[in-house]
């Protein structure tokens, strides 16, 4: 706890909420998945994409625009990692949509606030860049956490803008309106939280407004974050 959360801490209110439902980052910060790395050695489709020589490019392979079997079980490899279907090496527009996403996340690792849009004289707050769809900590202009993948409210629940505070947090909350898992919530803004999820954050389309991450992420937010805590959302989600 520091200084900077000093009074910014309010009373819990002792009711239930209804909550809302709703493959790496970079490469080598995170295992990928077994799955993934067992599609490698399973049967690839071996069909040309419209979208073959940017994932080449995106993957780190010889950008030619010709499916190899290599370019093939490459792009299935990240297919089954990021949650894109169908998984059979085809370079189509659901895999390049994430690799684009999944490209500006990897450009923000360092200093994802570049632009000043998160504020930086407010104390410990988690920001959230809906157009990225990433989610980092900070305290001041020091970076306590770095940018992670979310995955925000699809088109007609979007996830709403603006400066909020965590106010209620539940480990091992589940939704009373959708009855899904939702662990180590934080909520923010009504019924909308910073949770843990099973599946893939870059799947589409979206939650019904919380903030979706991958379950180590929303464990380090748990560990990083606290009542009373500011949490500042902007940007708008690509669809939405």
């Amino acid at each position: 706890m520091t200084s900077s959360r000093t009074g910014r801490r309010g009373r819990v209110a002792a009711y239930g909420i209804a909550g809302v439902v709703l493959a790496p980052l970079l490469a080598g910060l995170q295992a990928v998945p077994a799955q993934a790395a067992s599609a490698s050695s399973s049967w690839c489709g071996g069909l040309r994409g419209p979208y073959q020589k940017q994932a080449e490019k995106f993957l780190g392979r010889k950008a030619d625009g010709r499916q190899s079997a290599g370019d093939c079980r490459a792009i299935r490899s990240f297919q089954v990692a990021h949650g894109v279907y169908p998984q059979y090496g085809y370079a189509g527009p659901a895999t390049w949509k994430v690799m684009k996403v999944v490209k500006k996340q990897r450009s923000a690792w360092k200093n994802p606030n570049r632009a000043g849009r998160c504020p930086t004289n407010r104390g410990r707050i988690a920001c959230v860049d809906l157009t990225r769809q990433i989610s980092w900590i900070q305290d001041g202009r020091h970076l306590v956490k770095h940018p992670v993948p979310v995955r925000t409210g699809r088109n007609g629940d979007e996830t709403r803008t603006g400066l909020q505070r965590v106010y209620w947090r539940h480990k091992n909350h589940v939704s009373s309106l959708y009855h899904s898992k939702m662990p180590y919530s934080q909520f923010f803004d009504g019924g909308e939280a910073f949770h843990a999820i099973g599946g893939s954050v870059w799947s589409a389309p979206g939650s019904h407004g919380c903030i979706n991450m991958r379950t180590a992420d929303a464990k380090a937010y748990w560990k990083l974050l606290s009542v009373g805590d500011d949490v500042y959302v902007y940007g708008r989600k690509s669809g939405t």
